[in-house]
């Protein structure tokens, strides 16, 4: 599955060594209205003894009478550590640019302490914090560093043994504004490696640059999943 919050659960113990997926998600209306949607995200993770490393890649565009409206990309590298127990150490760097939100880019790094707190066939829960530091660069003006206080949910209920729920749930605070994410998402099991994926992102925050469009940024989308 992909993370967007970096709170994967700790592997199984016959989990393979190098594993990963691949969403696709694609609308496209023609008519009076012509215009096409295109989501793709992927994950990259491997195994070595306790340690967990995964690359994320997400992009999403959508344009309107061939002219583009909306451009979203975004980059991470994940560390995890896990410790004796249910404990476990991350840190993660993030680089992320999307259109029309007022910033340039933003890069952020962030490490922490993290905790399972439930980890059974029914539920999985886990929960993580930890200080970091972004730099913001700003359309047309000098960017911004920053302090940043970080925190994520990552919460998943088997629904049966082909479908399960996921909501996911990240706060990032800093002096200058705060920034929230949330994903709610089903997926149901076509076969052992396709499956069809509905989720509901969000994205808010509290005090974006004077040139953003909104505060919030929604995303709703249905979409095949690969895994390997």
């Amino acid at each position: 599955m992909a993370y967007p919050f970096y709170a994967p659960p700790k592997a199984k113990p016959d989990a393979p060594t190098l594993s990963g997926d691949a969403e696709l998600g694609y609308t496209r209306l023609s008519g009076n209205t012509n215009s096409q949607t295109l989501i793709a995200k992927t994950r990259l993770a491997w195994l070595d003894g306790d340690w967990l490393h995964t690359l994320r890649l997400e992009a999403r565009t959508v344009s309107e009478d061939e002219d583009t409206e909306d451009e979203h990309y975004l980059a991470s590298w994940r560390e995890r550590y896990d410790l004796s127990g249910p404990h476990y150490l991350f840190g993660f760097t993030r680089w992320e640019r999307e259109r029309d939100s007022g910033y340039d880019r933003q890069l952020t790094a962030i490490g922490g302490y993290g905790r399972q707190l439930l980890d059974n066939p029914t539920h999985e829960l886990s929960l993580e914090a930890g200080p970091g530091y972004r730099d913001d660069r700003l359309e047309d003006q000098d960017s911004q560093q920053l302090a940043v206080a970080y925190g994520a949910m990552d919460y998943r209920f088997t629904l049966s043994d082909t479908g399960y729920f996921e909501q996911q749930m990240s706060v990032e605070t800093t002096s200058e504004n705060t920034t929230l994410r949330s994903l709610s998402a089903i997926t149901s099991k076509l076969t052992s490696r396709l499956a069809l994926r509905l989720s509901h992102e969000i994205k808010h925050n509290s005090q974006p640059p004077d040139k953003a469009e909104a505060r919030t940024d929604t995303t709703t989308s249905a979409s095949l999943q690969l895994s390997w």
